[in-house]
Protein backbone atom coordinates (compact mmCIF):
# COMPACT_ATOMS: atom_id res chain seq x y z
CA UNK A 1 0.00 0.00 0.00
CA UNK A 2 1.10 3.57 -0.34
CA UNK A 3 1.42 5.44 3.38
CA UNK A 4 0.43 8.93 2.92
CA UNK A 5 -0.15 9.69 7.11
CA UNK A 6 3.22 11.64 7.21
CA UNK A 7 4.45 13.16 4.64
CA UNK A 8 7.69 13.84 6.08
CA UNK A 9 8.87 10.78 7.82
CA UNK A 10 12.95 10.44 9.45
CA UNK A 11 14.53 8.12 7.35
CA UNK A 12 14.00 5.66 5.03
CA UNK A 13 15.91 2.28 4.75
CA UNK A 14 17.90 2.13 1.34
CA UNK A 15 18.87 -1.45 0.46
CA UNK A 16 20.44 -0.19 -3.21
CA UNK A 17 20.93 2.48 -5.35
CA UNK A 18 19.34 2.52 -8.77
CA UNK A 19 23.09 1.91 -10.23
CA UNK A 20 24.22 -0.87 -8.12
CA UNK A 21 20.16 -2.45 -9.34
CA UNK A 22 21.09 -1.77 -12.90
CA UNK A 23 24.59 -3.06 -12.89
CA UNK A 24 23.34 -6.64 -10.73
CA UNK A 25 20.61 -7.60 -12.81
CA UNK A 26 21.79 -6.31 -16.15
CA UNK A 27 21.74 -9.31 -17.78
CA UNK A 28 17.82 -10.12 -16.57
CA UNK A 29 16.01 -10.93 -19.60
CA UNK A 30 13.09 -9.38 -20.99
CA UNK A 31 9.79 -10.17 -18.98
CA UNK A 32 11.52 -12.13 -15.74
CA UNK A 33 10.72 -11.48 -12.48
CA UNK A 34 13.95 -11.75 -10.60
CA UNK A 35 12.34 -12.93 -6.90
CA UNK A 36 14.95 -10.06 -5.73
CA UNK A 37 13.33 -7.63 -3.84
CA UNK A 38 15.13 -4.17 -3.35
CA UNK A 39 14.51 -0.80 -1.34
CA UNK A 40 15.22 2.13 -3.25
CA UNK A 41 15.00 6.24 -3.15
CA UNK A 42 14.76 8.83 -5.03
CA UNK A 43 12.88 11.69 -6.94
CA UNK A 44 9.96 10.74 -9.43
CA UNK A 45 10.54 11.75 -12.89
CA UNK A 46 7.20 11.01 -14.20
CA UNK A 47 4.21 9.62 -13.15
CA UNK A 48 1.95 7.73 -16.03
CA UNK A 49 -1.38 6.06 -15.57
CA UNK A 50 -2.78 3.00 -17.92
CA UNK A 51 -6.13 1.57 -15.86
CA UNK A 52 -5.30 -1.07 -13.76
CA UNK A 53 -1.37 -0.29 -14.39
CA UNK A 54 0.90 2.90 -13.27
CA UNK A 55 4.52 3.61 -13.71
CA UNK A 56 6.71 6.00 -12.80
CA UNK A 57 10.19 7.06 -13.07
CA UNK A 58 12.35 7.08 -10.09
CA UNK A 59 15.58 8.71 -9.85
CA UNK A 60 18.49 8.82 -7.40
CA UNK A 61 22.54 10.28 -7.64
CA UNK A 62 23.01 6.91 -9.36
CA UNK A 63 20.36 6.35 -12.00
CA UNK A 64 17.35 6.36 -13.50
CA UNK A 65 14.67 3.09 -13.01
CA UNK A 66 11.01 2.66 -13.30
CA UNK A 67 8.62 1.56 -10.34
CA UNK A 68 5.79 -0.44 -11.92
CA UNK A 69 2.23 -0.52 -10.20
CA UNK A 70 -0.33 -2.97 -10.51
CA UNK A 71 -3.62 -2.38 -8.92
CA UNK A 72 -3.65 -6.45 -8.08
CA UNK A 73 -0.81 -6.18 -6.12
CA UNK A 74 -1.59 -3.01 -4.52
CA UNK A 75 -5.41 -2.60 -3.89
CA UNK A 76 -7.44 -0.08 -5.30
CA UNK A 77 -6.71 2.52 -2.24
CA UNK A 78 -3.29 2.50 -2.62
CA UNK A 79 -3.15 2.27 -6.41
CA UNK A 80 -5.16 5.52 -6.12
CA UNK A 81 -2.46 7.34 -3.95
CA UNK A 82 -0.07 5.75 -6.37
CA UNK A 83 -1.88 7.63 -9.12
CA UNK A 84 -1.39 10.57 -7.14
CA UNK A 85 2.17 11.06 -6.99
CA UNK A 86 3.72 14.17 -8.29
CA UNK A 87 6.32 14.91 -10.74
CA UNK A 88 9.08 15.87 -8.47
CA UNK A 89 8.28 14.28 -4.58
CA UNK A 90 10.81 12.20 -3.02
CA UNK A 91 9.85 8.88 -2.42
CA UNK A 92 10.96 5.59 -1.00
CA UNK A 93 9.69 2.26 -3.25
CA UNK A 94 9.96 -1.28 -1.91
CA UNK A 95 9.60 -4.19 -4.47
CA UNK A 96 10.55 -6.83 -6.40
CA UNK A 97 13.40 -6.49 -9.04
CA UNK A 98 11.48 -7.53 -12.76
CA UNK A 99 11.68 -6.50 -16.06
CA UNK A 100 8.60 -5.84 -18.54
CA UNK A 101 7.86 -7.66 -21.62
CA UNK A 102 9.68 -5.00 -23.19
CA UNK A 103 12.64 -5.66 -21.46
CA UNK A 104 12.73 -2.27 -18.83
CA UNK A 105 14.46 -3.14 -15.67
CA UNK A 106 11.81 -1.96 -13.17
CA UNK A 107 10.50 -2.04 -9.77
CA UNK A 108 7.55 -3.98 -9.30
CA UNK A 109 6.40 -1.98 -6.22
CA UNK A 110 4.94 -3.22 -3.07
CA UNK A 111 4.95 -0.66 -1.26
CA UNK A 112 5.77 2.95 -1.86
CA UNK A 113 6.23 6.10 1.00
CA UNK A 114 6.25 9.74 0.12
CA UNK A 115 9.36 11.38 2.01
CA UNK A 116 8.94 14.88 0.68
CA UNK A 117 6.23 16.45 -1.50
CA UNK A 118 6.73 18.56 -3.94
CA UNK A 119 4.45 21.93 -3.44
CA UNK A 120 5.50 23.06 -6.29
CA UNK A 121 5.97 22.86 -10.20
CA UNK A 122 8.86 21.36 -11.27
CA UNK A 123 10.18 22.79 -14.21
CA UNK A 124 9.96 21.22 -17.87
CA UNK A 125 13.52 19.34 -18.27
CA UNK A 126 14.23 21.31 -21.78
CA UNK A 127 12.50 24.58 -21.61
CA UNK A 128 11.87 25.02 -17.99
CA UNK A 129 15.24 25.86 -16.98
CA UNK A 130 16.93 27.97 -19.57
CA UNK A 131 16.59 31.52 -18.27
CA UNK A 132 20.12 32.13 -17.41
CA UNK A 133 19.65 34.09 -14.23
CA UNK A 134 16.99 31.84 -12.53
CA UNK A 135 19.76 28.96 -13.11
CA UNK A 136 21.92 30.93 -11.32
CA UNK A 137 19.49 32.21 -8.10
CA UNK A 138 17.93 28.40 -8.34
CA UNK A 139 20.85 26.01 -8.61
CA UNK A 140 19.02 23.40 -7.16
CA UNK A 141 16.37 23.21 -9.87
CA UNK A 142 19.51 24.21 -12.69
CA UNK A 143 21.06 20.98 -11.15
CA UNK A 144 17.52 18.76 -10.99
CA UNK A 145 16.56 19.39 -14.94
CA UNK A 146 20.08 20.03 -16.52
CA UNK A 147 22.52 17.51 -16.55
CA UNK A 148 25.13 19.48 -17.93
CA UNK A 149 25.26 21.94 -14.11
CA UNK A 150 26.24 18.44 -12.47
CA UNK A 151 29.33 18.36 -14.56
CA UNK A 152 29.95 21.55 -12.54
CA UNK A 153 30.23 19.88 -9.20
CA UNK A 154 31.90 16.66 -10.52
CA UNK A 155 34.83 18.83 -12.76
CA UNK A 156 35.53 21.08 -9.73
CA UNK A 157 35.34 17.78 -7.45
CA UNK A 158 37.97 16.44 -10.54
CA UNK A 159 40.13 19.19 -10.42
CA UNK A 160 40.58 19.47 -6.71
CA UNK A 161 41.89 16.04 -6.45
CA UNK A 162 44.09 16.09 -9.20
CA UNK A 163 45.81 19.52 -8.14
CA UNK A 164 45.99 17.98 -4.71
CA UNK A 165 47.64 14.56 -5.51
CA UNK A 166 50.40 16.31 -7.49
CA UNK A 167 51.07 18.95 -4.99
CA UNK A 168 51.52 16.15 -2.58
CA UNK A 169 53.43 13.60 -5.08
CA UNK A 170 55.89 16.38 -4.81
CA UNK A 171 56.38 17.46 -1.27
CA UNK A 172 53.81 20.22 -1.02
CA UNK A 173 51.85 20.71 2.13
CA UNK A 174 48.43 21.68 2.10
CA UNK A 175 47.77 23.76 5.08
CA UNK A 176 44.78 26.57 6.15
CA UNK A 177 45.36 30.05 6.68
CA UNK A 178 43.21 33.28 7.95
CA UNK A 179 40.87 34.21 6.22
CA UNK A 180 40.21 37.69 8.17
CA UNK A 181 43.45 39.73 7.55
CA UNK A 182 44.06 42.62 9.69
CA UNK A 183 45.19 44.22 6.75
CA UNK A 184 44.24 43.51 3.06
CA UNK A 185 47.34 42.70 1.21
CA UNK A 186 48.68 39.90 -1.19
CA UNK A 187 47.45 40.90 -4.05
CA UNK A 188 46.17 44.46 -5.65
CA UNK A 189 42.67 44.30 -5.26
CA UNK A 190 39.62 46.12 -3.66
CA UNK A 191 38.86 43.96 -0.15
CA UNK A 192 35.75 43.96 2.03
CA UNK A 193 36.11 45.34 5.34
CA UNK A 194 34.14 44.55 8.59
CA UNK A 195 34.31 44.55 11.86
CA UNK A 196 34.90 42.71 14.97
CA UNK A 197 32.99 43.76 18.17
CA UNK A 198 34.91 41.77 20.83
CA UNK A 199 37.82 43.27 19.64
CA UNK A 200 36.64 45.97 18.73
CA UNK A 201 39.09 46.20 15.26
CA UNK A 202 38.45 46.60 11.68
CA UNK A 203 39.54 43.39 9.77
CA UNK A 204 39.62 42.46 5.91
CA UNK A 205 38.28 39.53 4.01
CA UNK A 206 41.60 37.97 2.49
CA UNK A 207 42.24 38.86 -0.96
CA UNK A 208 44.96 36.49 -1.45
CA UNK A 209 46.59 33.76 1.29
CA UNK A 210 50.20 34.89 0.15
CA UNK A 211 51.54 36.99 3.13
CA UNK A 212 50.88 34.16 5.28
CA UNK A 213 51.91 31.35 2.73
CA UNK A 214 55.34 33.11 2.91
CA UNK A 215 55.43 33.16 6.89
CA UNK A 216 55.47 29.91 6.43
CA UNK A 217 58.24 29.31 4.20
CA UNK A 218 60.33 31.71 6.90
CA UNK A 219 59.34 29.12 9.50
CA UNK A 220 61.04 26.56 8.08
CA UNK A 221 57.87 24.85 5.93
CA UNK A 222 59.65 24.24 2.50
CA UNK A 223 56.32 23.62 -0.21
CA UNK A 224 53.23 24.88 1.25
CA UNK A 225 49.76 25.00 -0.64
CA UNK A 226 46.41 26.24 0.10
CA UNK A 227 43.17 25.64 -2.14
CA UNK A 228 41.32 28.48 -0.34
CA UNK A 229 38.09 31.09 -0.92
CA UNK A 230 39.48 34.38 -1.55
CA UNK A 231 36.89 38.11 -1.83
CA UNK A 232 37.41 40.95 -3.66
CA UNK A 233 35.07 43.89 -3.45
CA UNK A 234 35.19 44.64 -7.05
CA UNK A 235 32.82 44.19 -10.22
CA UNK A 236 30.66 41.28 -11.44
CA UNK A 237 31.35 39.74 -14.79
CA UNK A 238 32.13 36.79 -17.02
CA UNK A 239 35.48 36.28 -15.59
CA UNK A 240 35.06 37.66 -11.84
CA UNK A 241 33.00 36.86 -9.03
CA UNK A 242 33.47 38.46 -5.31
CA UNK A 243 34.38 34.90 -3.75
CA UNK A 244 36.18 32.42 -6.14
CA UNK A 245 38.30 30.05 -5.63
CA UNK A 246 42.18 30.08 -5.60
CA UNK A 247 44.83 27.76 -5.74
CA UNK A 248 48.43 29.04 -4.41
CA UNK A 249 51.45 27.37 -3.89
CA UNK A 250 55.27 28.57 -2.82
CA UNK A 251 58.06 26.32 -3.30
CA UNK A 252 61.82 27.19 -1.61
CA UNK A 253 65.08 27.47 -3.35
CA UNK A 254 62.99 27.99 -6.76
CA UNK A 255 62.09 31.03 -9.29
CA UNK A 256 59.42 31.88 -11.58
CA UNK A 257 60.78 30.01 -13.79
CA UNK A 258 60.79 26.56 -11.77
CA UNK A 259 57.21 27.45 -10.78
CA UNK A 260 56.00 27.92 -14.65
CA UNK A 261 57.24 24.39 -15.64
CA UNK A 262 54.86 23.41 -12.23
CA UNK A 263 51.81 24.61 -13.34
CA UNK A 264 52.56 23.60 -16.64
CA UNK A 265 52.15 20.05 -15.56
CA UNK A 266 49.45 21.18 -12.79
CA UNK A 267 47.28 22.23 -16.04
CA UNK A 268 48.03 19.35 -17.67
CA UNK A 269 46.93 17.19 -14.44
CA UNK A 270 43.85 19.11 -13.77
CA UNK A 271 42.44 19.76 -18.07
CA UNK A 272 43.26 15.20 -17.99
CA UNK A 273 41.40 14.92 -14.80
CA UNK A 274 38.33 17.07 -15.63
CA UNK A 275 37.79 16.37 -19.33
CA UNK A 276 39.84 13.02 -20.24
CA UNK A 277 41.86 15.58 -23.00
CA UNK A 278 44.67 17.92 -23.52
CA UNK A 279 43.59 19.19 -26.79
CA UNK A 280 39.93 20.86 -26.25
CA UNK A 281 38.19 23.16 -28.72
CA UNK A 282 37.49 26.38 -27.96
CA UNK A 283 36.58 29.46 -29.45
CA UNK A 284 36.81 27.25 -32.74
CA UNK A 285 40.24 26.48 -32.30
CA UNK A 286 42.15 23.27 -30.63
CA UNK A 287 43.86 24.47 -27.65
CA UNK A 288 46.99 22.15 -27.52
CA UNK A 289 47.84 21.43 -23.91
CA UNK A 290 50.21 18.89 -24.20
CA UNK A 291 52.83 20.88 -26.11
CA UNK A 292 55.03 23.05 -24.20
CA UNK A 293 54.26 26.00 -23.10
CA UNK A 294 55.50 29.11 -24.60
CA UNK A 295 57.15 31.87 -23.26
CA UNK A 296 57.38 35.58 -24.35
CA UNK A 297 57.87 38.93 -22.50
CA UNK A 298 54.87 41.88 -22.39
CA UNK A 299 56.71 43.65 -25.41
CA UNK A 300 56.31 40.36 -27.34
CA UNK A 301 52.62 39.80 -26.64
CA UNK A 302 51.68 43.93 -27.70
CA UNK A 303 53.42 43.85 -30.86
CA UNK A 304 52.62 40.59 -31.84
CA UNK A 305 48.73 41.73 -31.42
CA UNK A 306 49.09 45.41 -31.84
CA UNK A 307 52.24 45.31 -34.14
CA UNK A 308 53.72 48.30 -31.66
CA UNK A 309 56.86 48.05 -30.11
CA UNK A 310 57.17 49.39 -26.60
CA UNK A 311 60.08 48.52 -25.68
CA UNK A 312 62.26 51.87 -26.74
CA UNK A 313 60.24 53.59 -25.47
CA UNK A 314 60.22 51.57 -22.28
CA UNK A 315 64.24 51.38 -22.03
CA UNK A 316 64.62 55.50 -22.40
CA UNK A 317 61.92 55.94 -19.93
CA UNK A 318 59.86 57.87 -21.97
CA UNK A 319 56.65 58.33 -20.43
CA UNK A 320 55.64 60.75 -22.93
CA UNK A 321 55.90 57.99 -25.93
CA UNK A 322 53.97 55.32 -23.96
CA UNK A 323 50.94 57.09 -23.28
CA UNK A 324 51.10 58.32 -26.58
CA UNK A 325 51.10 55.18 -28.27
CA UNK A 326 48.49 54.12 -25.76
CA UNK A 327 46.15 56.45 -27.09
CA UNK A 328 47.17 55.40 -30.52
CA UNK A 329 46.00 52.34 -29.67
CA UNK A 330 42.81 53.27 -27.98
CA UNK A 331 43.36 52.23 -24.33
CA UNK A 332 41.85 55.01 -21.76
CA UNK A 333 44.35 55.91 -19.03
CA UNK A 334 44.12 57.51 -15.52
CA UNK A 335 46.27 60.57 -15.33
CA UNK A 336 47.63 59.33 -11.94
CA UNK A 337 48.98 56.02 -13.79
CA UNK A 338 52.36 55.51 -13.09
CA UNK A 339 54.44 54.05 -16.50
CA UNK A 340 54.32 50.40 -15.31
CA UNK A 341 50.55 50.81 -14.88
CA UNK A 342 50.09 52.23 -18.46
CA UNK A 343 52.30 49.01 -19.86
CA UNK A 344 50.43 46.34 -17.79
CA UNK A 345 47.21 48.42 -19.14
CA UNK A 346 48.08 48.26 -22.64
CA UNK A 347 48.88 44.68 -22.96
CA UNK A 348 45.76 43.90 -21.25
CA UNK A 349 43.25 45.49 -23.17
CA UNK A 350 45.12 45.09 -26.86
CA UNK A 351 47.00 41.86 -26.40
CA UNK A 352 45.79 39.31 -24.05
CA UNK A 353 42.36 38.48 -25.12
CA UNK A 354 44.30 37.26 -28.40
CA UNK A 355 46.56 34.38 -26.72
CA UNK A 356 44.96 31.87 -27.93
CA UNK A 357 47.11 29.27 -26.99
CA UNK A 358 48.37 28.55 -23.49
CA UNK A 359 51.46 31.52 -22.94
CA UNK A 360 53.36 32.66 -19.99
CA UNK A 361 54.15 35.99 -20.29
CA UNK A 362 57.00 36.34 -18.37
CA UNK A 363 57.76 40.04 -16.76
CA UNK A 364 55.12 42.66 -14.99
CA UNK A 365 55.74 46.48 -14.56
CA UNK A 366 56.57 46.47 -10.97
CA UNK A 367 53.97 49.15 -10.00
CA UNK A 368 51.45 45.83 -10.97
CA UNK A 369 53.61 43.18 -8.91
CA UNK A 370 54.70 44.70 -5.56
CA UNK A 371 55.73 41.18 -4.03
CA UNK A 372 58.05 39.79 -6.94
CA UNK A 373 62.04 39.72 -7.41
CA UNK A 374 62.83 42.87 -10.15
CA UNK A 375 63.49 41.10 -13.11
CA UNK A 376 66.91 40.44 -14.24
CA UNK A 377 67.18 41.76 -17.70
CA UNK A 378 64.29 44.37 -17.87
CA UNK A 379 64.94 47.43 -16.02
CA UNK A 380 61.33 48.83 -14.08
CA UNK A 381 59.69 45.11 -14.49
CA UNK A 382 59.86 42.65 -12.24
CA UNK A 383 60.01 38.45 -12.48
CA UNK A 384 55.94 37.92 -12.55
CA UNK A 385 54.79 35.99 -15.49
CA UNK A 386 51.14 35.36 -16.61
CA UNK A 387 49.33 32.14 -18.07
CA UNK A 388 46.71 32.84 -20.63
CA UNK A 389 44.92 30.73 -22.36
CA UNK A 390 42.08 31.33 -24.76
CA UNK A 391 42.98 34.95 -24.12
CA UNK A 392 42.15 34.74 -20.39
CA UNK A 393 44.29 34.56 -17.43
CA UNK A 394 44.44 32.13 -15.63
CA UNK A 395 47.79 32.12 -12.91
CA UNK A 396 50.51 34.60 -12.28
CA UNK A 397 53.51 32.60 -11.56
CA UNK A 398 56.51 34.66 -9.21
CA UNK A 399 59.71 34.77 -8.04
CA UNK A 400 59.15 36.31 -4.68
CA UNK A 401 60.19 39.03 -3.46
CA UNK A 402 62.31 38.06 -0.01
CA UNK A 403 64.34 41.63 0.42
CA UNK A 404 62.89 43.13 3.57
CA UNK A 405 64.09 46.47 2.57
CA UNK A 406 62.79 46.25 -1.22
CA UNK A 407 59.69 45.07 0.27
CA UNK A 408 59.07 47.98 2.16
CA UNK A 409 59.96 50.37 -0.60
CA UNK A 410 57.25 48.53 -2.89
CA UNK A 411 54.71 48.82 0.21
CA UNK A 412 55.61 52.18 0.42
CA UNK A 413 54.75 52.87 -3.11
CA UNK A 414 51.83 51.56 -2.94
CA UNK A 415 50.86 53.59 -0.11
CA UNK A 416 51.16 56.36 -1.91
CA UNK A 417 49.61 55.16 -5.00
CA UNK A 418 46.41 54.38 -2.56
CA UNK A 419 46.31 57.92 -1.26
CA UNK A 420 46.49 59.28 -4.66
CA UNK A 421 42.73 57.26 -4.92
CA UNK A 422 43.93 53.70 -6.07
CA UNK A 423 41.51 51.69 -3.29
CA UNK A 424 43.40 48.38 -5.07
CA UNK A 425 46.88 49.65 -3.74
CA UNK A 426 48.03 47.67 -0.72
CA UNK A 427 48.85 49.07 2.76
CA UNK A 428 52.45 48.37 4.59
CA UNK A 429 51.98 45.00 6.59
CA UNK A 430 54.56 45.89 9.30
CA UNK A 431 54.39 41.90 11.18
CA UNK A 432 55.14 40.39 7.49
CA UNK A 433 57.63 43.03 7.11
CA UNK A 434 59.42 41.79 10.68
CA UNK A 435 58.84 38.07 9.51
CA UNK A 436 60.83 38.83 6.61
CA UNK A 437 63.61 40.52 8.24
CA UNK A 438 64.28 36.70 9.99
CA UNK A 439 65.07 35.70 6.23
CA UNK A 440 63.01 33.51 3.91
CA UNK A 441 64.45 31.40 1.34
CA UNK A 442 64.45 32.33 -2.62
CA UNK A 443 61.22 31.13 -3.61
CA UNK A 444 58.49 30.40 -6.62
CA UNK A 445 55.09 31.24 -6.01
CA UNK A 446 51.55 31.20 -8.30
CA UNK A 447 47.83 31.43 -7.50
CA UNK A 448 45.78 29.57 -10.26
CA UNK A 449 42.09 30.85 -10.75
CA UNK A 450 40.43 27.30 -10.60
CA UNK A 451 37.03 29.02 -10.95
CA UNK A 452 38.99 30.45 -14.99
CA UNK A 453 40.32 27.52 -15.15
CA UNK A 454 37.51 25.35 -15.30
CA UNK A 455 35.37 27.61 -17.40
CA UNK A 456 37.86 27.11 -19.91
CA UNK A 457 37.95 23.21 -20.09
CA UNK A 458 34.07 23.17 -19.56
CA UNK A 459 33.80 25.27 -22.52
CA UNK A 460 31.57 27.93 -20.02
CA UNK A 461 31.08 30.79 -20.94
CA UNK A 462 31.09 32.57 -18.13
CA UNK A 463 32.87 31.81 -14.18
CA UNK A 464 29.31 31.84 -12.71
CA UNK A 465 28.37 28.46 -14.42
CA UNK A 466 31.16 26.80 -12.38
CA UNK A 467 30.43 28.72 -9.23
CA UNK A 468 27.43 26.74 -7.69
CA UNK A 469 25.87 29.54 -5.99
CA UNK A 470 27.73 33.04 -7.87
CA UNK A 471 27.35 36.42 -5.89
CA UNK A 472 23.97 38.22 -8.25
CA UNK A 473 22.41 41.21 -7.48
CA UNK A 474 18.82 41.16 -5.48
CA UNK A 475 16.08 39.87 -7.46
CA UNK A 476 13.01 42.23 -7.98
CA UNK A 477 9.89 42.03 -6.09
CA UNK A 478 8.13 38.81 -7.03
CA UNK A 479 11.38 37.42 -9.18
CA UNK A 480 12.61 33.68 -8.85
Amino acid sequence: MTESSDAYPYRFERTSSVGRLRERFSELAAGVESGAAASIAGRLRTVRTHGKLAFADLEDASGRIQLFAQRDILGEEAMEDFARLSVGDVVGAEGEVVTTRRGELSLKVARVTVLAPCLRSMPEKWHGMTEIESRYRQRYLDLLVNPAAREVVTGRAAANGAARRMLEERGFIEVETPILHPLAGGAVARPFKTHHNALDMDLFLRIAPELYLKRLLIGGLERVYELNRSFRNEGVSSRHNPEYTMLEAYEAYADYQDTMSLVEDLVRAIAAAVTGSLQPTRLGETIDLEATFRRITMFEAVEEAAGVDLRPAWDARDDDRLRASAGELGVDLHPAWARGKVMAEIFESCAERTLLQPTFVAGFPVEVSPLAKAHRSIEGFTEHADLVIAGVEMCPCYSELNDPAEQRRRFEQQAQARSQGDEEASLPDEDFLEALSYGMPPAGGFGLGVDRLLSFLLGASSIREVILFPTLRPSAPGGG
